[in-house]
This record gives structure tokens, sequence and C-alpha cells, in this order.
């Protein structure tokens, strides 16, 4: 009899495997990194076939490790990064381009034109996002004028769009199963959020054939089979990865947040039935659909979080570890204020400017790299400060305490630093994978594994981050932070 849920959960840098036992507990965890491709600069792009390779090899590797076959296997979930694109010839089931990463801001010229002929207000309307490179349809767009020959396929019906997830279920189900779920499906910049629908209007503004997308069904729906050992297993839930963390962190109820701080840092606040429209540069986007009840959720976005410490580890190279920062950030002259704006990509919220890039500021002789890893640290949970400030003001929800979970927040120094810049308690939940974790819960349900009243006794608070820092402190930090991103907006021209 089956016993396990394997959640598939495939990163911007990395891709895992994550096993679960009857219990939703964590057994095992198969990793690898993959290839990250910077062609040009503001461009990111991964292997569409690496990609899916990694990720095979992996759940290969995890079953194998555990002894486990198919009939082993109760369901399969999958999370993903979200807005990452891929275009593929339905009959040789290649990629016609590379995969275009949410990171990827070579659009951002098709985005301000599309804003100056105002579309802006149109596109916030149906989808809850704002016109940026971030999503997407502007990259879909991209690959079919830019390609040679991809435009005709569309046009012939031999070519199909997935974001990552329904590159997975294609290759997993071996080419039977085109399908998304409406968590990935609302992070397009096509999808109306308020019908559920793809859009015809916005598919027509950006010049993309219908014929290309895939099929949106509920979160916690059936996306096929993926045969193992002659045994059909069913993959039965599927979310982008931060409505999945959402999800893991049991952020059910209306008015419960989390922040996930991974590669970048990604804050969401469950807002029910409700559709929130936001005044401060937040998205409204669908957490998640099931049994076709659409919940909604405020999303704030910060693009570099976790990758801004891989940059001291790879760019810089003043680290060997991620874990040395926290030792570093300890370490620091308290007196060395520098100031750190990760803004390698643009801002996100609640500044969606394309045109910032990243700097450094105050800089003394006596700076060293102590001072410009914590100051990298401060940096995620200053960008998070502004999220929130942003979320709590369209929302009308005063928050009392945030979940967190992602790799990054590990570091003591960062949590810390979070509950007190934000002045709230900071929940670090014993299992940090909540991505993962959310996949699992789903496809636990959606497969009858679990219930829902057996996964809501699974909260386990690892540590909690009281604030301790003065209001003077507090704001000579957020003083120092929003003078410096003054100075880094609108860099590029």
């Amino acid at each position: 009899m089956a016993q396990y849920i394997i959640s598939l959960d495939q990163g911007t840098s990395s891709s895992r495997a994550v096993l679960f036992n009857a219990e939703a507990k964590i057994i095992d965890i198969a990793q690898r990194e993959f290839t990250q491709h910077f062609p040009k600069p503001g461009w990111v792009e991964h292997d569409p076939m690496e990609i899916w390779e990694c990720q095979l090899g992996v759940l290969t590797e995890l079953l194998s490790n555990n002894g486990l076959t198919g009939q082993d296997i109760a369901a399969i979930g999958i999370t993903n990064q979200r807005e990452t694109t891929v275009l593929w010839n339905k009959h040789s089931g290649k990629p016609v381009y590379n995969a275009i990463v949410w990171q990827d801001k070579r659009t951002a010229d098709t985005c301000v034109s599309m804003i100056a002929d105002g579309l802006d207000a149109a596109v916030r309307e149906k989808t809850g996002l704002l016109i940026d490179a971030y999503f997407s349809g502007t990259k879909i767009q991209w690959i079919l004028d830019n390609v040679d020959g991809a435009r005709e396929l569309a046009e012939s019906g031999d070519l199909l769009f997935g974001t990552i997830d329904t590159w997975l279920i294609w290759n997993l189900t071996n080419g039977e199963v085109h399908a998304t779920d409406c968590s990935n499906a609302s992070r397009t910049m096509l999808f109306n959020i308020n019908t559920a629908a793809w859009d015809n209007e916005l598919l027509a503004m950006l010049n993309i054939p219908n014929s290309i997308l895939p099929t949106v069904k509920d979160s916690n729906a059936h996306f096929g089979n993926y045969l193992l050992d002659g045994v059909n297993i069913p993959i039965h839930g599927v979310l982008g990865d931060q409505q999945a963390a959402l999800f893991g962190q049991l952020s059910w109820n209306k008015g419960e947040a989390k922040n996930t701080y991974g590669t970048g840092c990604f804050m969401l606040l469950n807002t029910g039935e409700e559709r929130v429209v936001s005044d401060s540069g937040l998205l409204t986007t669908i957490a998640w659909r099931t049994n076709n009840k659409v919940v909604y959720a405020l999303e704030g976005s910060v693009f570099i979080a976790g990758s801004a410490v891989q940059w001291l580890r790879d760019g810089l190279q003043i680290i060997d570890s991620a874990e040395e920062t926290e030792t570093l950030a300890n370490e620091a002259n308290g007196d060395d204020h520098v100031v750190v704006v990760p803004a390698f990509v643009g801002l996100g919220s609640p500044y969606w400017d394309m045109d910032a890039r990243g700097a450094v500021f105050g800089l003394s002789l006596g700076s060293g790299k102590a001072g410009l890893a914590r100051a990298t640290l401060q940096a995620i949970a200053l960008q998070t400060y502004d999220v929130l400030m942003a979320m709590e003001k369209d929302s009308d929800i005063k928050l009392q305490a945030l979940k967190v979970d992602g790799g990054a927040i590990a570091n003591n120094y960062l949590a810390q630093f979070q509950a007190d810049i934000l002045d709230i308690i900071i929940e670090r939940p014993h299992n940090l994978e909540s991505t993962a974790t959310g996949a699992a819960y789903m496809a636990g349900l959606g497969a009858c594994f679990w219930t829902a009243e057996f996964i809501q006794q699974q909260v386990e608070i690892e540590c909690s981050f009281i604030a301790d820092m003065s209001v003077e402190q507090r704001e000579a930090h957020v003083n120092r932070w929003q003078k410096a991103i003054a100075r880094t907006r609108g860099w590029l021209e």
C-alpha cells in the first residue's frame, strides 16, 4: 500500500525531490543545482532540457536511495519557479529556445511601450498584475518574434507554451497532458483572475495565439500520471512556489501571511475570496483554486534576496558559503553603516523600477567583507519592510506575527534583524521547506491521502524571534535605506 508523497520542487537555481511519509514528515531530500545562463546584461536563461533531466535525476535518486517503487508512492506534487517561460515543439518535445527566467529584463522596453499606450489599467483590472518584464506574457511574445520559425509553429498549432510546472507535467506524462493550475496561470499576464480563464483581449494585445496555452485546472486536480515500474503514479497537486509556501505554512485563513526567503523574497497575505486591489505597488494574485473555489492573495515581490548572498559567494568571492554571513554579520563594526541595495535586476514591490540597479553606499576605509555581508543580510530584511508597510496599508490588516520559510531565513542574524526592523514576531517553523510541503499537502489532499484536519495539526514552530531594537535605531536603519533606494532608482536611461 502506498505510504509516501513526493514533492518535486523546481526552483530558480536547483531542482529537488522531497519525500514525505504518511505522518507528513520529510524523510529525505535529493537536490541538484543547474546552470544559470546570462547571455547579455539583464538576460537570464535556463536550458529546459537540463531542468527536466535534473528534476528527473533527483526523483530517480530519491526513489533509489530509499528503495522505493511506484507502488510505494500515493501521489506526486509539483511546485515551481513562476513566470519562467518555455516554448516547445509539441511533436519533438524540443524547446525552440532556452527558458526565459522570471528575473530576465529583455522585454523591459516592450513593457514601457505598453504602459505609454495606456494598457496598464486593463492589465491591472484583468490580471491583478502590473505590466512588467517579470511576467510570462512579454517573454512569450519575444520568443515568437525573435526565434526563427517559432511564430510559424505557433500559427500551425505545433507549438506549446508552459511555465515550468507545465513543462514538467508534459514530460512526466510523456506528452499526454498539457496543463497548468490557476496559481501559475495567474502569473502570466494573460489570465483573467476575475473569470479564472485565459483572456482573449490580453492575448491579442501581445499577439499570442490561444492554441499554445495549457488547460487550467484546480490546484488539487489530477494532472495525469507518471509511469514508474508499471505503476501509474497520479500527479495531484500543482502550485507556484510562493503560493505553495503560503499553503505549506497553513496560512489558509484570511489575514494570515508568510514570507519566503529564497532566490527572491516573496510575501503573501491571504485575502480569502475577496480580491484586494493594491494602491501601493503590490500584486493581486490567485493563491489557489480547489474544488472550483478561488482564494486570492496580495503579494509583494522582492527580486533579489538569497541570490544577493550568492553574489557575495560567486561574484565577489568574499565568502565560501552562505552560512559564513551570520558569523561575519555578528563580527561587523557597529559604527560602519554600509547599505547594500541589491537591485541587480531592478526593483520589485513596491517600486517596480526596471531601471534601478544595485549599489553599495557608506563605504569607508574601515569597511570590509564583514560589513558587506551584514549589509547584504540587512537589505533582505529592509526590502521586506517596504513590502509589509505597503501590504498593511492596502489590506488595512496589522500583522502581529509573520510566518517565514526558505533557506536564507535559517540565518539567525537575518531572522532577528527582520523581527527588529518590522517590530513584530518572526515565527520560523521547524520545517523550513514550506514550498515543497505546500505541494505535498495539496497532492495529499487531492489524492485523499490526508485530510485537511490532519494537515492543520502539523504546525511546529522551531523558533520565535522577538523585536529587540529601539525606535531610534529602527528609524535610522529605515532612513539610510530609503536614502539609498532613492539613489539607485532610474539608473538606466
